[in-house]
């Protein structure tokens, strides 16, 4: 039986994503995507959300890349305008499961602290959970399985009664390697239709 949900965020309940940035920073769509694959990568993100401070994640990029310090500095400097807003069907689905008040929600994200208030602040809905586990403040991320349980301790949720909701295959499968049954989110859609074949009322 399930008493608690757990979803992530970025990429599930909030649109993400650089390129909406950077696309108002390069010219050409080739040279964007080389930037972020092979400079501003996803792995060096995550040590922010892992609990490295931005000024020191940009200031070591810099040293490495220096005839890209432009760029680079753009990252944090506009980071606001990655944020492409709600994806609105999930939220939809929050909501519904929240008027319920049979499940308690929580969200686990991988989010750097400096930036989270941010998010905070300009998404009501973010109030709406139960507990709320924010990797940069943690210093510790998915998909270490530390992290899981750590949300898991803090909130006494047994893992065997709890749903992890996640768009990152690798972090599904980190939860279910802990006993958490868990759903790869590709859409809203699939999402309820993931929910009602596990007999949730949305």
């Amino acid at each position: 039986m399930i008493t608690a949900i757990i979803f992530d965020l970025g990429g599930v309940l909030i649109d993400w994503n650089p390129e909406y940035l950077y696309q108002k920073v390069f010219d050409d769509e080739k040279q964007m995507k080389n930037f972020l694959e092979r400079i501003c990568t996803p792995e060096w993100n995550e040590e922010q959300d892992a609990g490295r401070t931005l000024k020191e994640a940009t200031e070591t990029l810099i040293k490495e890349y220096p005839e890209h310090e432009e760029n680079i500095r753009v990252y944090y400097d506009r980071w606001e305008e990655m944020l492409g807003g709600v994806i609105e069907g999930t939220v939809e689905i929050f909501r519904k499961l929240k008027d319920k008040s049979e499940y308690k929600l929580y969200a686990l994200t991988n989010w750097s602290a400096e930036t989270f208030p941010i998010a905070l602040q300009r998404y009501e809905f973010l109030n709406w959970f139960d507990g709320v586990v924010v990797s940069g403040t943690e210093k510790i991320r998915k998909p270490f399985p530390e992290f899981y349980q750590l949300l898991l301790d803090r909130y006494n949720v047994k893992a065997e009664e709890a749903l992890f909701i996640d768009d990152n295959l690798r972090n599904v499968n980190a939860a279910r390697q802990i006993g958490l049954d868990a759903i790869r989110f590709t859409t809203p859609q699939q999402l309820a239709e993931e929910l009602l074949a596990r007999d949730f009322e949305i």
